[in-house]
């Protein structure tokens, strides 16, 4: 149970966000984990009542996050800006309950970030990415599936693992219907999925998956699981996609969000509008979206560089 006053008024954050809000585990954990760091901060400087905090703490915090200490990793720009994020909010809850005056974190500026283009593989490496599951055997199958659904449509990890078999059943009935996916905030979004994947799925209902479901204590309804019948994990996800990295000969680390950056990159090289990608994504704003047009731009430059002779 939180000890002090400070430890409650997170604890009353978080259940806000979660009930109010309906923010997933994934979220909650990492706002948690921020907000842990936060709270620590904060004690070590003899403060256990978040209204007492001020705007040179939370500056201060945040700088601190970016020091390398004995105890303690230096955080990036974009995670000291997360951090930042995780605090705003909830000093904004706190001042939005009447709890504390005003939030003094509201004029506090994050970090400055580099640019940084998102990861995309090329076609080529995406194709041998897929082509590295073995289809003769249950792992293969499951391994398939999963990597065709996170390129075939650009979703979160977060959101493939949390289909079940009943989602996949009624995608696989109609040649036309779309996956229901939900994003951040449980905002629902309709993906079409192409043959490939469609492949994958129904590949892996019949020849791989009853043979893991076999072996589950307990039924359960999700579309992908591990050897154990339980519902796949994010860990066990990257470590597939760790796995067939290798596999494939690629040298770069490859991520869930690798494959989604892939399936956008592609898209827009491909002529799709960025507003359709952006409704395919799930983004809220088309901004987000548009680093993906970065990418290519950055590709194209590297294409004519390297292919027109008086380019350099």
């Amino acid at each position: 149970m939180p000890s002090s006053q400070a430890e409650r008024q997170v604890r009353s954050f978080l259940d806000h966000l979660a009930v109010e809000r309906g923010a997933s585990p994934h979220t909650l954990g990492a706002y948690g984990r921020d907000l842990k760091r936060y709270l620590g901060f904060l004690k070590e400087r003899g403060i256990d009542d978040l209204g007492q905090a001020s705007e040179i703490e939370v500056s201060s915090f945040v700088a601190a996050l970016q020091v390398r200490e004995a105890d303690q990793v230096a955080l990036s720009a974009a995670s000291a800006t997360r951090a930042l994020a995780a605090v705003r909010s909830l000093h904004a809850f706190l001042t939005g309950e009447g709890i504390t005056k005003d939030s003094p974190a509201a004029e506090v500026h994050p970090p400055k970030l580099g640019r940084r283009l998102p990861k995309a593989l090329s076609l080529d490496q995406m194709q041998a990415l897929l082509a590295t599951p073995d289809p003769a055997t249950p792992t293969g199958l499951r391994d398939a599936a999963l990597l065709e659904l996170l390129y075939g449509t650009g979703a979160r990890i977060s959101e493939v693992l949390a289909l079940d078999v009943d989602e996949a059943m009624s995608l696989l009935a109609e040649p036309d219907a779309g996956l229901r996916l939900f994003g951040k905030g449980r905002k629902e979004r309709i993906v079409p999925v192409g043959s490939y994947a469609r492949a994958a799925i129904e590949a892996w209902l019949v020849r791989g998956r009853p043979v893991f479901a076999q072996n589950a204590t307990r039924s359960s309804p999700a579309l992908l699981l591990n050897s154990l019948g339980r519902r796949l994990s994010r860990q066990s996800a990257w470590q597939v996609l760790h796995v067939a990295g290798e596999s494939a000969g690629l040298a770069a680390e490859i991520s869930p969000h690798t494959l989604r950056h892939t399936f956008a990159t592609h898209l827009l090289d491909g002529g799709a509008d960025v507003r359709v990608v952006q409704e395919l994504l799930g983004h809220a704003s088309v901004t987000t979206t548009q680093i993906y047009t970065l990418v290519t731009a950055e590709h194209l430059r590297e294409v004519f560089l390297s292919a027109h002779p008086r380019a350099r």
